[in-house]
């Protein structure tokens, strides 16, 4: 009961936002312990929590000489101008431009926040004020490098393992509305573009794995099973493409209705396929795939070159074309996970780390 409740909190809060709030804590701790200002070094601290240990690594090697640039553009207008607007407008401005011309963009944010909150504290002496706001910068970068190296670290497998099953259910049910809603709605292509946009997500998500990896151990398995949903999504690429592709068919224009059951039958047996791959091999299916497939060649057989449109393919030919390049992907989506479902039950290195 205590796990699920962790496990809930854990939910609901989110990972980072808990180890943001641990960063604050023991930043403004040691801080408060070696007598320097807590506040800015807090700000750092929270700034600078990263979704992965490897981005607040190499953001952080980043950071600190950004800071040290605004540090010193507060310096020296600050002393010419002390505090005015002028002295806020140019530090900030010079120390974004310092920045980006030294390809410190990833510490642009704190390099700018230093520059603008060292302004006020200036006393005469400006060395130790110098001195003392990168101390407070460095504190807050070190503590939130390490809170999210060794707290908590991100696993993004079984993040990306559960997106990329959401991700073929929502073609699946794309596909369905395809099929069961014709002429197609708006709201086909807002499901589209979010299922999209999905996909996009799911990449970000694997690139941080890979950034990850580089900093921790992991077993052969886990690797194995990344190459294979890297696969899984190339094939929800070309699903997409076809997908796109039927969005702008009318299926209604010049259907016969016996042509048109066959279309429709074949495209729900296809949807279903995609929430449960085993319908691929059923017999049912089977059937209703060569039945679609027929009719494309019959089709084919029939067409004409007297034909006054331009078109190579009427719009009955091109959604029959998309199914059955649909099945075909699912097939090579099926073979792929029997594939490893095998080598997982004869392979003796699943748990080896590299």
């Amino acid at each position: 009961m205590m796990n699920n409740l962790k496990q809930k909190l854990f939910k609901f809060v989110g990972g980072r936002i808990l180890k943001t709030g641990l960063a604050a804590f023991i930043t403004a701790w040691i801080c408060d312990a070696l007598g320097l200002p807590v506040l800015f070094a807090v700000i750092t601290a929270i700034v600078t929590v990263e979704p992965t240990a490897s981005d607040s690594i190499k953001k952080g090697i980043v950071r600190f000489p950004a800071a040290a640039i605004g540090a010193g553009f507060a310096l020296l207008f600050g002393s010419f101008l002390h505090q005015s607007p002028f002295t806020y407008a140019l530090a900030a401005t010079l120390t974004l431009i310092a920045c980006h011309k030294l390809h410190l963009d990833s510490g642009m944010l704190v390099a700018t926040l230093t520059a603008v909150a060292m302004i006020p504290d200036m006393t005469g002496d400006y060395m130790t004020t110098f001195l003392i706001r990168l101390s407070t910068t460095l504190i807050g970068i070190l503590v939130s490098t390490a809170v999210n190296y060794f707290v908590m670290p991100p696993k993004f497998h079984p993040m990306i393992n559960q997106s990329v099953e959401g991700l073929y259910h929502s073609a699946g049910d794309l596909l369905d509305q395809i099929m069961r809603d014709l002429p197609h709605a708006r709201k086909q292509n807002l499901v589209y573009q979010r299922v999209s946009r999905e996909l996009e997500r799911t990449y970000k998500l694997i690139e941080y794995q890979r950034e990850e990896w580089k900093y921790r151990r992991h077993s052969m398995q886990e690797v194995r099973s990344f190459s294979v949903v890297l696969k899984k999504l190339e094939y929800l690429q070309k699903i997409l493409y076809h997908l796109g592709n039927m969005l702008y068919v009318d299926t209604k224009k010049g259907f016969e209705e016996k042509d048109y059951d066959t279309i429709i039958q074949a495209g729900c047996s296809i949807s279903n396929a995609f929430h449960n791959p085993t319908n691929q091999t059923r017999e049912e299916h089977l059937e209703k795939i060569e039945q679609l497939d027929q009719l494309f060649h019959d089709l084919d057989d029939t067409r004409t070159t007297s034909s006054k449109s331009r078109h190579h393919f009427d719009d009955k030919m091109i959604i029959i074309f998309e199914l059955l390049s649909l099945n075909d992907v699912l097939d090579d989506l099926y073979m792929l996970e029997q594939k490893e479902l095998r080598h997982y039950k004869r392979s003796p290195y699943n748990d080896a780390e590299i």
